[in-house]
């Protein structure tokens, strides 16, 4: 028998809005924008079996980001980083290969805070203002502090440029769930919840078996209610750091490709946070916890309504 703890699914937070990306006032590109530390970026196009050419460049353009090893913290508050970086334009960095529940973190965000999250060790030895970390405990033994950027040029340390990994695959005979982009809670016998569409395409970006076999000894889930079979639809997952200013072109071209006629009715944008960053979105404390989870997903209509669903853990603040 498992324990009773391993029988409960972990809680999240799951925020949903709806708009259209035409709209003067929308503020898709800005929630895209407030979240910096993204890993992983996939879309899925119903009744698509290859990528469209506009779609090829903009995959093209993701761009490189860089490992630098060896770099000490104290690098990030000198004054030539500032000048050879940050005025220049964004700069992101995160922390790679830690552990935002063990140990010491960092993260530069492209408005040139420093966020830090240490333990209480670290804290004291630093001299910094800050505070307790929400994750820490009845015992507090971790820190958030922030200080202004004045960081320092790295071309000494080692540097190692890298490329996203692009794959691509076409999903054959897909159960996809009837969606009426003017109705979030779903319509009986109708359409189906943004609930609904969240944990089907979990599902589906995981490949997880939608056919609810008995003899399955992994998944019984089933492809929601109402639902329709398409014969091929596209799926394309990005992985590496990959900046907020990158994502709104490619959700640019997503919502440029129904300017012409589609047998697509709706297509989505999903995006993962690094689950150990220190931030979510804007400002506001991460913590692992049981996931990590922080990650927002788009679906975009014909007629380019959308529905952008944003979630975290628990324990995180809710998204904006």
């Amino acid at each position: 028998m498992l324990p009773a703890q391993l029988g409960r699914a972990p809680r999240h937070l799951l925020v949903c809005e709806r708009g259209h990306a035409r709209h003067p006032r929308s503020r898709h590109a800005a929630h895209v924008r407030d979240h910096a530390y993204s890993c992983r970026v996939s879309f899925l196009i119903p009744e698509c079996g290859m990528l469209p050419e506009v779609l090829k460049s903009t995959m093209a353009d993701i761009g490189e980001y860089y490992l630098v090893r060896n770099l000490p913290v104290h690098e990030l508050v000198a004054h030539e980083f500032i000048e050879a970086f940050v005025k220049k334009g964004s700069c992101y960095a995160l922390t790679y290969k830690t552990k935002i529940d063990q140990d010491n973190t960092a993260a530069l965000l492209p408005n040139g805070k420093l966020i830090l999250s240490v333990d209480k060790d670290t804290y004291e030895e630093l001299g910094l203002q800050g505070r307790p970390s929400r994750y820490s405990g009845k015992k507090v033994m971790r820190y958030s502090a922030e200080g202004s950027t004045l960081m320092s040029y790295f071309s000494k340390n080692q540097i190692q440029a890298l490329k996203p990994k692009i794959t691509f695959s076409t999903l054959r005979d897909l159960q996809c769930p009837v969606l009426q982009s003017n109705e979030l809670q779903g319509k009986a016998e109708e359409s189906c919840s943004t609930e609904e569409l969240f944990e089907w395409l979990g599902a589906v970006l995981n490949q997880v078996s939608l056919d609810n076999k008995s003899s399955s000894f992994l998944s019984t889930y089933c492809c929601p209610e109402p639902n329709t079979v398409v014969e091929k639809a596209f799926l394309c997952t990005i992985t590496g750091f990959i900046i907020p200013e990158k994502i709104i072109q490619l959700l640019e071209q997503l919502c440029c490709y129904f300017g012409e006629p589609k047998l697509a009715y709706w297509l989505t944008l999903t995006v993962h946070g690094f689950a150990d960053s220190p931030v979510s979105w804007r400002e506001n404390e991460h913590g692992f916890h049981k996931g990590g989870e922080n990650l927002y997903n788009f679906v975009i209509f014909r007629n380019l309504d959308y529905w952008l669903q944003m979630a975290v853990g628990a324990h995180d603040d809710c998204p904006p």
